[in-house]
């Protein structure tokens, strides 16, 4: 795999409900452990378990996504 460049963090806009800060990053997670995913070659939602999908977000340095981000996760693979 190669190394991307990482972007400066923008900060997100004040004034928003708690629960869109959690949905915003929950999404975020959710594609980046989906794109890592799709490098390691899993294509579709069935190949995506709970189990492979906490070992890539491991293996990425994400904490271990809850029930909710694995289901976004399959619901983001094509």
């Amino acid at each position: 795999m190669s190394t991307l460049p990482v972007l400066p963090k923008k900060p997100l806009p004040p004034g928003r409900p708690r629960e869109w800060y959690e949905t915003h990053n929950r999404r975020l997670k959710a594609m980046r452990i989906a794109i890592a995913l799709l490098d390691t070659g899993v294509y579709t939602p069935e190949q995506a378990h709970n189990r492979r999908i906490r070992t890539v977000a491991a293996r990425i340095g994400v904490h271990p996504p809850s029930l909710t981000t694995c289901r976004l996760v399959r619901a983001l693979l094509p």
